[in-house]
């Protein structure tokens, strides 16, 4: 990458964010938020259920509860626990069809979950049949595991002689007060890049999952500075005021994780150019088709960052735009995994043809492009022909044209 100007910067920050915005990212936060409110339950009891099923871990699962909500939900973890604790009694005493709702509950959430982030990969396809199953049961059952390990590992470490050393030179505090953010880290990263039905890079992932884990931080802190300076709400709901603040909670979490999602999918396609080519959008897109064609004859799919990488002209704003019209006129299309392809035979797609799937008017004149390939040049010499044909055929006085009826007559 190179180095970062402000501008290019800004752009970066910019685009993120009308990305969000076009992801409906405030939407699928609204949604998710409803979702775990009917999921949370369910996820607890089969998180109790996963640590009750390894001798070593039992009793484990209220300790991993009450860290969860002590670190990662800010000012009302001790009410929403005592909710929590009641409603997941009540449901260890479900039937087997009961212990079945529970479970499929969690599945529906965590579809609901793949569903948000491949929109944001753009893939169309979320994962069917036995490998949908997998991941879900995977994330259900791994996750609770993981934690309790982390929490028995940590609680043997702070046993050794050499931490109870360093615990005295720098603070048990300072040791600890990092494992929220890393542990929060660790499981972003592993969201974004496993969840999504398409490759993500690991790098991405890694980057977006520090991004949200600090955001999550910040959020955190500024939550619960609010809600115990501003105590106002309690006047409003009484006793119920940590259900509203749990709700609100809930969605900040959403808007972050999906951000952090956001910025993982920018990372893998975004092309930091310092300048873009200045061309029309019809020359770009002549050479977008080229690519894709060329990668036709290979057999492959083209990513964005493929296409983004291969063209001067096109950042990811841009691209964005310029995609569109081709997707309308199924002039190219998305695969399940995000992926572009032709959609037509380009042997019986002519160039008027591009030109009416486009909102872009013929340019009017055409830039020098000294490094475009030969076949690029004669297209240009081919379009600059055409634009002086028609030039010449319009030099011709309006009246004339008013007079023609005239000298038919005549």
């Amino acid at each position: 990458m190179p180095e970062l100007e402000p501008k290019v910067l800004f752009l970066f920050i910019r685009d993120l964010v009308r990305q969000f915005i076009a992801n409906q990212g405030i939407l699928n936060a609204s949604a998710l938020t409803y979702t775990t409110l009917f999921a949370v339950v369910p996820l607890v009891t089969v998180s109790y259920a996963m640590l009750a099923a390894i001798p070593n871990f039992q009793g484990v699962g209220e300790t991993v509860q009450a860290w969860v909500l002590e670190n990662f939900v800010p000012a009302t973890g001790e009410v929403v626990h005592t909710y929590l604790q009641d409603f997941t009694a009540q449901a260890r005493r479900l039937t087997a069809i009961g212990v079945l709702f529970l479970i499929i509950t969690s599945i529906m959430m965590m579809k609901n979950i793949e569903a948000a982030l491949n929109r944001i990969w753009r893939v169309q396809e979320p994962r069917r049949g036995i490998s949908s199953f997998l991941l879900y049961w995977a994330v259900l059952s791994l996750g609770p595991l993981l934690v309790g390990l982390g929490l028995v590992v940590t609680s043997y470490i702070t046993a050794l002689p050499a931490f109870t050393s360093a615990s005295e030179v720098v603070g048990p505090g300072r040791l600890f007060a990092s494992l929220p953010i890393l542990f929060s880290a660790i499981a972003f990263m592993l969201l974004y890049a496993a969840v999504p039905n398409c490759r993500v890079p690991l790098a991405a992932a890694a980057i977006g999952g520090i991004a949200a884990a600090l955001m999550f931080e910040l959020a955190k802190r500024s939550f619960a500075f609010f809600v115990t300076q501003f105590p106002s709400y309690e006047l409003i709901y009484g006793a119920f005021a940590a259900v509203p603040m749990f709700l609100a909670w809930i969605f900040i979490s959403w808007v972050i994780i999906l951000l952090g999602a956001e910025l993982s999918r920018a990372l893998a396609v975004y092309s930091f150019k310092q300048r873009l080519r200045d061309e029309p959008p019809l020359v770009t897109l002549l050479s977008v088709l080229n690519q894709l064609w060329q990668a036709q004859r290979q057999g492959r799919a083209c990513s964005d960052l493929d296409i983004i990488k291969a063209q001067p002209g096109l950042n990811q704003s841009r691209w964005d735009a310029y995609q569109q019209p081709l997707l309308q006129a199924k002039i190219m299309q998305r695969n399940a995994q995000g992926r572009y392809l032709l959609a037509r035979d380009l042997n019986d797609f002519t160039l008027l043809d591009l030109v009416r799937a486009l909102p872009w008017p013929m340019p009017q004149s055409y830039p020098t492009l000294a490094d475009a390939p030969p076949w690029l040049l004669a297209s240009i010499q081919h379009l600059e022909s055409i634009q002086s044909y028609a030039e010449d055929a319009m030099q011709q006085p309006l009246v004339s044209l008013f007079k023609r009826e005239e000298f038919q007559a005549a």
